[in-house]
């Protein structure tokens, strides 16, 4: 091959390396300002209330228990007694969460949180053997007064007075879950109960909750059912069970779930918190929603930039083949301007979706883009109809690129056709094209 052409394809292999320079700084500007975002976010969560997680209720019954312990001192064997404190906790047979969900955006500069407030009505039954299940040593025990806990990861967003509905009479929720491995929460007191047979509680209270980005509810029931509904038209359904159903629209969505204590074992995974003063086996049973945009900017931004050194090898090849098709010369410095131009792109992209929206920002990013190299194509082609056929190509490809960033599941089926499409009409355009002599185009 001519030296001439092998010159050439070196210098725009060696630009095109050049260019990741900036590339990957704008990489790391995305990745930065996200950062920022996020410590915002957590700023403004910090001010109100954070993510949520409803666990409960729970029945505990605080107890003493008499242990007496054998022992041997100077070859004498004496029996020791001593006092064990503890607690009994039995989980509702039946647990039933319908709530819905409002959404709002709070904001801090250019940034911009999604708080939620949501209005449930819990209710549910439980079921609490004779002496409180125990069948043995029962005279070794002493009971404190029972109360029903429920477990509010940031109680500084409970929005409304609670009150416990139990077997007809109203009683009063105070703060503090009294168990240090359910964390933050509310309690209240039972009162006289009588243990001698085997009780039926019927609860409910109505729990209205504000927090940010999140709402997790673990199901505590040994039959479990949880409806929960929003304005929100983007969730995504996270931690360990998924909706039985669910319903989403432009207006919001509507999801149900439905789990057993054969599909949670929480009656195993309580059992083990007793022992513990962490209970993350517990606690990380729970499933949920969450608020946020699944693909905000930032994502959509890093997406895009993947997609950089591809535009910029297209739109490469594409003025080798004016040169080599048409005996055209394009400088090195020509294709280093029109590189940056792609590369600013991206820069633009990011700083604009911050005010206006990824959808606007990439609009205007683009027109500019396409309408700067069109232009200054026009020259360096020597045809106005070269340089504006040259843009709308790139438009195309601007396009296609938007349709890749918006089709998440296709997104590497739509990026291999289109690299085999254009790859066909290389093919087609250079099949007779006679390489040797193409060599001797001009540097």
């Amino acid at each position: 091959m001519n030296k001439n052409l092998s010159l050439k394809l070196g210098t725009i292999a060696l630009l095109v390396l050049a260019l990741l320079i900036p590339l990957l700084m704008i990489g790391g500007l995305i990745d930065e300002r996200q950062s920022l975002r996020d410590s915002v976010v957590d700023d403004i969560a910090q001010s109100s209330s954070h993510a949520q997680q409803i666990s409960g209720p729970l029945l505990v019954v605080p107890y003493s228990k008499y242990e007496r312990v054998w022992k041997v001192q100077d070859g004498k064997s004496f029996q020791e007694t001593r006092m064990n404190h503890g607690f009994l906790t039995f989980l509702p047979e039946t647990f039933l969460l319908d709530g819905s969900a409002s959404t709002e955006l709070r904001s801090r500069g250019i940034y911009e949180a999604r708080l939620f407030h949501a209005s449930s009505r819990i209710s549910g039954q439980f079921r609490i053997p004779a002496n409180w299940g125990i069948k043995s040593d029962l005279d070794d025990y002493r009971f404190d007064t029972p109360f029903i806990a429920v477990g509010i990861s940031d109680i500084r967003g409970i929005q409304n007075g609670l009150q416990l509905q139990l077997n007809g009479k109203t009683l009063d929720f105070v703060a503090g879950s009294k168990l240090d491995w359910l964390g933050g929460g509310v309690h209240a007191l039972l009162g006289e109960f009588d243990r001698s047979s085997e009780q039926r509680l019927d609860y409910a209270f109505n729990l209205n909750l504000q927090g940010t980005g999140q709402l997790h509810v673990l199901p505590v029931g040994r039959s479990s059912s949880v409806t929960l509904s929003a304005n929100w038209p983007h969730p995504s359904f996270i931690g360990n069970y998924l909706p039985n159903s669910r319903e989403i629209d432009g207006k919001g969505f509507k999801a149900q779930w439905q789990t057993s204590f054969f599909s949670t074992n929480l009656e195993e995974a309580l059992a083990s918190c007793a022992s513990r003063e962490s209970c993350a086996d517990f606690q990380g049973r729970a499933f949920g929603v969450s608020f946020v945009d699944p693909v905000d900017q930032y994502l959509k931004s890093e997406r895009a930039i993947k997609y950089a050194l591809l535009f910029i090898a297209l739109t490469f090849a594409g003025f080798f083949l004016f040169e080599v098709l048409r005996d055209l010369s394009v400088h090195p410095i020509q294709y280093a301007l029109v590189g940056a131009a792609l590369a600013l792109f991206y820069l633009l992209l990011l700083s604009l979706s911050e005010h206006i929206g990824f959808g606007m920002a990439y609009l205007v990013s683009a027109g500019g883009c396409v309408g700067l190299i069109g232009f200054y194509l026009c020259h360096v082609l020597r045809s106005a109809v070269r340089g504006l056929g040259f843009a709308a190509g790139l438009a195309v490809l601007y396009a296609l690129l938007y349709g890749l960033l918006s089709a998440e599941d296709y997104a590497l089926l739509m990026g291999a056709l289109l690299l085999f499409a254009l790859l066909g009409v290389f093919m087609v355009l250079t099949r007779r094209l006679d390489w040797y002599r193409a060599g001797q185009v001009r540097a």
